[in-house]
């Protein structure tokens, strides 16, 4: 066992960190530092599966509270696939009320590998949030 995976399962022994968060971990772990002897073939990054999107909250009335979010990619995926099958009379006028509604997007544009390109960088993909009591976490899995 390597020195980052023991560190993780302490922090999940002491309770620092909960058992979704110590897979996730793992899992950047093992995407970073593929464990595969000197000399043989580095390993392919696994395609994600799940856009996550986890919010831990404390609050003072209400106690704590968390959101946990899970979209699989391949909704995504589809529904890019799907826009090739609207007439582009519909297509004209949904762009026009995308824009009319501040959301400047040409679906007529959107095309497969743009999705993939997307999900490449959701990795990449960080989050602020002013309330210190408030973590907001975004990631593919």
């Amino acid at each position: 066992m390597n020195e980052q995976r023991r560190q993780i399962l302490e922090m999940l022994g002491e309770g620092k960190i909960t058992a979704d968060e110590a897979e996730r971990l793992i899992n950047a772990v093992e995407r970073e530092q593929p464990e595969s002897p000197p000399g043989a073939a580095p390993r392919a990054k696994t395609r994600p599966k799940y856009l996550r999107v986890v919010v831990h909250s404390e609050d003072d009335f209400n106690g704590p509270s968390r959101v946990n979010v899970r979209v699989p990619l391949q909704l995504l995926r589809a529904g890019v696939r799907l826009t090739s099958l609207i007439p582009p009379q519909a297509l004209t006028e949904v762009n026009a009320k995308l824009n009319k509604s501040g959301v400047p997007i040409d679906l007529t544009q959107l095309k497969p590998q743009h999705i993939e390109e997307l999900i490449e960088q959701l990795d990449d993909v960080t989050v602020d949030v002013d309330d210190p009591d408030t973590k907001v976490q975004v990631f593919c899995e």
